[in-house]
């Protein structure tokens, strides 16, 4: 799957999962998901994107610190289904 297109179904799988207020538009590559200055993800948010990521692209996160730096943002977790996906 091209770049583009898998940071497209990042957004889309966020926004339906997470019921963002937002439309995925909105959503910047690199908008931070957690805290103040960013979508206000909180930790309930976070299990969801976990379960979400396994169903929809394969990858599992195995532990609160690899989800530390794979769930930054869009470019991170673009980059994490990347490194770790099914092939």
């Amino acid at each position: 799957m091209p770049t583009d297109d898998l940071k497209e179904s990042i957004k889309e799988m966020m926004v339906e999962k997470l019921m963002l207020k937002i439309p995925k538009e909105e959503i910047h590559d690199d908008t931070p998901l957690f805290g103040p200055d960013g979508l206000g993800l909180d930790s309930i948010d976070a299990l969801e994107l976990v379960v979400s990521l396994e169903k929809q692209f394969g990858v599992s996160v195995p532990s609160s610190d690899v989800a530390k730096s794979a769930l930054v943002n869009v470019n991170s977790i673009h980059d994490y289904i990347l490194a770790n996906g099914k092939r």
